[in-house]
């Protein structure tokens, strides 16, 4: 069984239950609309031509809930709209707009970081009114395909190899071997992690194994190369069985953990990746996993295997290329520099070999006529 650390399943199914007779704090139509939405989702139905097709996941339903309530509240509150279908297309990319620029606001008074994954969410939400509306008849136009779903990639918390050490050297026996398992392996934090158990371990905890059924890819067994030693003892420690969680931990505290570490280590500077020290947490090891495996494996496949990807562009977007330096050295230059005086060296050795060859062959025939000649000679004294 996959542990979902966030619960989405249990939230998802309590809200169903509690929004059974409709939304509250939205119009009668919007909670209508919504849920029908929701539930088509949920079994697959009426998704777009260009998507996935197939139900969608807990997060993904969870995700779309808490982002349709809120574009009806917001569309009722600056448009005077109770119908979120209602909206049209210049009003539509204004508040997108204004969420961009920081005139609308989070519920908190602070400014969107992207609009990227709410504006995604409403395109699919209008394409799915759009093929709904067309079975009954009616053609929608697509208020929505001009909408900006570009973002600017979040900064990140970038830790070189020595920071890590420092880091884990002042860390709390337990969270150690954790940090130096999310850089060894630069699992997907906390979801791949928290499914790990110990029976995943082989060879003597030098191999891990990621089950299929607890990735976001695909499942894979990697080496351990930096952290064998220290999950043996860890488990020692813990007096861990097979049958046991490996890292049974609440993500939430733990990333609170690492905050705390990192701002007494570090202090609240910013590192290379944009994020300051104070802001670490388990996701930022799987980029420093990423740039200190990049250097060292020889092909880009085997790194994507390891880290459970499938196209490379998440190589860079991971890694940023920090930490990556020039290694071209006076022997790889060596070969460019030189290779024409070596292309003549063998062209002149060839013609020395054929040179040779002739000359063998010469003195080969000259001395079957010496020796044809003696015989002549000796058969003539006879």
């Amino acid at each position: 069984m996959k542990i979902d650390p966030y619960k989405h399943k249990e939230r998802y199914l309590a809200w169903k239950i509690r929004v059974e007779k409709g939304i509250p704090d939205v119009s009668p139509q919007n909670s209508k609309i919504i849920l029908q939405y929701l539930n088509d989702m949920e079994r697959g139905l009426n998704v777009a031509s260009v998507s996935v097709k197939g139900g969608r996941s807990y997060l993904r339903l969870n995700s779309l809930r808490e982002k349709l309530i809120t574009f009806s509240k917001r569309f009722d509150e600056i448009y005077n709209l109770k119908k979120i279908t209602d909206i049209n297309e210049e009003q539509l990319i204004s508040y997108f707009s204004d969420m961009k620029t920081g005139k609308i606001k989070r519920k908190d008074g602070g400014q969107f970081k992207s609009v990227q994954t709410p504006a995604r969410i409403f395109k699919a939400f209008w394409h799915w009114h759009q093929k709904v509306s067309r079975k009954k008849g009616i053609e929608v136009l697509d208020i929505a395909v001009d909408l900006d779903t570009s973002s600017e990639k979040p900064d990140w918390v970038y830790l070189t190899e020595k920071e890590v050490k420092r880091l884990c050297d002042n860390a709390k026996p337990e969270y150690k071997a954790l940090m130096m398992f999310l850089f060894d392996t630069g699992i997907r934090s906390p979801t791949e992690l928290i499914n790990v158990k110990v029976s995943d371990l082989f060879n003597d905890c030098k191999e891990l194994n990621i089950r299929e059924e607890t990735s976001k890819t695909f499942g894979r067994r990697i080496k351990l190369m930096i952290c064998s030693d220290l999950l043996k003892e860890y488990i020692q420690n813990k007096g861990l069985t097979s049958n046991d969680y490996l890292f049974p931990i609440n993500p939430n505290r733990t990333n609170e953990y690492l905050k705390r570490l990192a701002t007494r280590i570090f202090g609240d500077e910013a590192t290379p990746a944009g994020a300051k020290y104070s802001e670490l947490t388990m996701y930022d090891f799987r980029h420093i996993s990423c740039c200190y495996w990049l250097p060292r494996y020889k092909s880009e496949s085997a790194l994507k295997y390891r880290f459970g990807w499938k196209k490379s562009d998440k190589i860079h977007y991971y890694s940023e290329l920090l930490g990556m330096k020039d290694t071209i050295s006076e022997e790889d230059l060596l070969i460019d520099v030189t290779k024409t005086e070596i292309e003549k060296e063998l062209q002149r050795t060839k013609k020395e070999n054929e040179l040779m060859q002739e000359r063998m062959k010469t003195m080969e025939m000259q001395i079957a006529k010496v020796m044809e000649w003696t015989n002549r000679v000796g058969m003539a004294l006879e």
